[in-house]
């Protein structure tokens, strides 16, 4: 992905809200599997980790991505956006 690629993701995930919460649990295999099933219907997720999670968000955000098949477009403090197009017809088109 390229760094144009990356920074217009970047401005299609500022105006989304976090869809999925990452608490005190940390990073569960049930989280995991919701944030892969909500690729079905979504190609940019916006993850927050709640201030009561001690784990480092760089290092949840990585591990989701390499679980998912996704790419980590950006870490924001304790948020974080993944990009996974749509296999057939993605919505969103990348610049070149």
């Amino acid at each position: 992905m390229t760094s144009k690629q990356r920074a217009y993701l970047k401005s299609l995930a500022s105006n989304l809200n976090p869809i999925f919460q990452v608490g005190k649990a940390s990073l569960t295999p049930e989280i995991t599997e919701a944030i892969l099933e909500s690729f079905n219907n979504n190609e940019l997720i916006k993850v927050a980790v709640l201030k009561n999670c001690t784990d480092d968000p760089r290092a949840i955000a990585e591990y989701v991505a390499e679980r998912t098949h996704s790419q980590l477009v950006q870490v924001i403090g304790k948020r974080f956006v993944l990009y996974k197009p749509f296999k057939e017809n993605p919505k969103i088109v990348l610049p070149k």
